[in-house]
């Protein structure tokens, strides 16, 4: 039995933003979705019918990142105006915020564990941060240009990061030392992803080619050339058997990384692709343009034929074998590859609000992928590049799953409530001081002359 591959699908559309879309993230819970522009602004869209957008007002300057904590009660955002924000995904749309760096900040990331905030600037500098209270940790420096962006390893032990100054490093949290750097790119680096697996990277970039590494060799795996631009941003499939990226060529190509070649083209954005990201399950991604428009598609074509994952899983383990790189791995049936045109937009009625309203999206569950995220201790250990991955069952009692995702998220919730009262306290004594200036200024001036 084979499976059949079906073409995505353009299942929801939002229009809110004024300005190009910079930066794109599911919330883990699969019933958000956040996206930064250049308007200066943070908009959550709710998935759920009939609920509206929400529309975080704060910076003073364009929104170049924005991510949700592994928890997803909490948004981080990076901005122009120099500083980070973490908000609250709520209709309050309460947050917190401090200035990161002497210059624009390009990228913010969460540690797996949602603890570490990593952020990348134009000051040339990349800094790690503790969620609570912001507290500084430490800065790695040895990029000679603008850091476009930087990401956390899976495992959180690693940093991967990409510049202006054509290079991408990775580096050691623990040493806080760069272990390689990799020379390849011919323009400025503009995205850099870990493959869900911890071994490989991929960065994309000015050149208009998209590179992939193995980190344990250091050695360039794949490079692909299918943009005819610059190429803007890009996202591994959690199977890490797909990366799909956005170009200034205003399209969207899918990367079938088990046989090195392109696997689908999407039209969809009038003007340049600015950013794009796969759900943490993979099962949809969204996309963001020039034409200030959010886009999200169903991913359809990585439904398999889970029968033939488990024989093929059961072979492979009966023998063990070294961990394969993605050249090493057999293509499956040949195919061509499959040209989406651009879609029929659906009519918006209102900011965040659609005329249709797809079922597919209204009612989402937990899945097991979420619940790994949440407690690394108990996921399942992470494939090699490649390898196919069977199905298993979830081992954390649904309950206790619960439970936990409560206790964590009210936890986040009192942190980020201590954070602001901390904030408002510090400026009611800084009101204080000035008052008992104000008065003994007073006090001098009225006092009687001998």
């Amino acid at each position: 039995m084979t499976s059949v591959l079906e073409d995505p699908t353009l299942e929801r559309h939002f229009k809110g933003h004024r300005d190009t879309v910079t930066s794109l993230d599911f919330n883990p819970n699969m019933k958000q979705l956040a996206s930064g522009s250049m308007d200066s602004c943070l908009m959550v869209w709710n998935f759920k019918p009939q609920m509206r957008a929400y529309r975080f007002v704060g910076h003073k300057d364009a929104v170049m990142s924005v991510v949700f904590s592994p928890s997803g009660h909490l948004v981080a955002s990076a901005s122009r105006d120099k500083t980070v924000r973490l908000w609250i995904p709520s209709v309050k749309g309460e947050s917190t915020v401090f200035k990161a760096h002497t210059a624009t900040v390009r990228s913010v990331d969460f540690s797996p564990d949602g603890q570490a905030l990593l952020t990348a600037s134009d000051d040339k500098s990349i800094k790690v941060w503790t969620v609570h209270r912001q507290k500084f940790q430490f800065s790695l420096n040895q990029h000679m240009n603008w850091v476009r962006c930087a990401r956390f390893s899976p495992d959180g032990r690693m940093i991967v990061s990409g510049s202006d100054d054509k290079t991408v490093k990775l580096w050691d949290k623990n040493t806080k030392e760069c272990v390689h750097t990799f020379f390849e790119h011919g323009g400025f680096v503009n995205s850099v992803a870990f493959h869900p697996s911890g071994t490989c990277i991929a960065a994309a970039g000015t050149d208009s080619t998209v590179k992939v590494w193995d980190i344990r060799t250091n050695r360039l795996l794949q490079h692909y050339q299918v943009h005819t631009a610059a190429v803007n941003g890009l996202s591994f499939h959690s199977s890490g058997n797909y990366l799909i990226t956005a170009s200034n060529d205003s399209t969207l190509k899918i990367l079938d990384l088990l046989e090195g070649r392109l696997f689908y083209t999407l039209h969809g954005h009038q003007g340049p692709a600015t950013t794009v990201a796969f759900s943490r399950a993979g099962d949809f991604f969204a996309s963001g343009g020039s034409d200030e428009q959010v886009m999200v598609w169903k991913t359809n074509f990585d439904q398999v034929d889970y029968s033939e994952v488990l024989k093929s899983h059961k072979a492979r383990t009966e023998q063990p074998q070294p961990p394969p790189h993605i050249h090493d791995i057999p293509p499956r049936s040949p195919h061509t590859v499959r040209q989406v045109p651009r879609p029929a937009v659906p009519q918006t009625t209102a900011a965040g609000q659609n005329s249709t309203v797809p079922h597919s999206l209204a009612d989402f569950s937990l899945t097991s992928a979420d619940v790994a995220m949440r407690d690394p201790v108990h996921a399942p250990p992470a494939p090699s590049v490649g390898a196919t991955q069977p199905l298993e069952k979830q081992t954390i009692p649904p309950q206790l799953a619960n439970t936990l995702e409560h206790i964590v998220g009210q936890l986040d919730v009192i942190t980020q409530t201590v954070s602001i009262l901390e904030q408002r306290l510090s400026m009611t004594e800084n009101k204080l001081r000035e008052a008992l200036d104000n008065q003994q200024k007073i006090t001098l001036q009225v006092r009687p002359t001998d």
